[in-house]
């Protein structure tokens, strides 16, 4: 009975995260548990210039690892598709942005991560690709998990107003 309980939560979890992604091509990496792209519910995920966008990922730990590397690919349809690696920089420290453990994460470890990517004002706006995220353990070579994530460049967006909200509580 509690197998079956584990497996109907697992059917739940593919089925959430194939609304936004989906199972890598270029990466052998396996689906996360779970992925969540903040501020998108269908695809393509609007992403504006100047901003991050932030994905929670839940994943298990297949073995005990120490050091991890997340990497970004655009995948972008020319003619022909072309691929583009984007560094991430210090946001691919992967360790660093644990929100429940630390490294090293142990075998069987269900370990939360906030994946952020800045969106440069290079790529032109109405730019459609599909960017591949995946974490690479450092030691054994492998890739640990990706998701693929249909995007569209939008334009910056104005400040929210609660940025300002602040301000305007302390003027005069």
């Amino acid at each position: 009975m509690e197998n079956n309980g584990k497996h109907s939560v697992g059917i739940i979890i593919i089925m959430s995260l194939e609304e936004v992604s989906e199972k890598c091509l270029i990466s052998k990496g396996i689906l996360p548990l779970n992925a969540h792209v903040h501020g998108c519910t269908t695809p393509p995920c609007l992403l504006p210039q100047l901003q991050d966008v932030v994905i929670d990922v839940i994943f298990e730990a297949p073995r005990t690892i120490s050091n991890m590397t997340t990497l970004a690919t655009a995948i972008l349809n020319f003619i022909i598709e072309v691929d583009f690696p984007y560094d991430l920089q210090a946001n691919s420290v992967t360790c660093n942005f644990f929100t429940n453990t630390f490294c090293p994460v142990l075998q069987g470890e269900i370990v939360q991560y906030r994946l952020n990517m800045f969106i440069e004002s290079v790529f032109p706006v109405n730019t459609v690709a599909t960017v591949e995220f995946k974490v690479r353990d450092n030691e054994a070579g492998e890739d640990i998990w990706c998701v693929r994530v249909p995007i569209r460049i939008l334009p910056p967006q104005p400040a929210a107003a609660s940025d300002s909200l602040p301000a305007l509580l302390t003027a005069e």
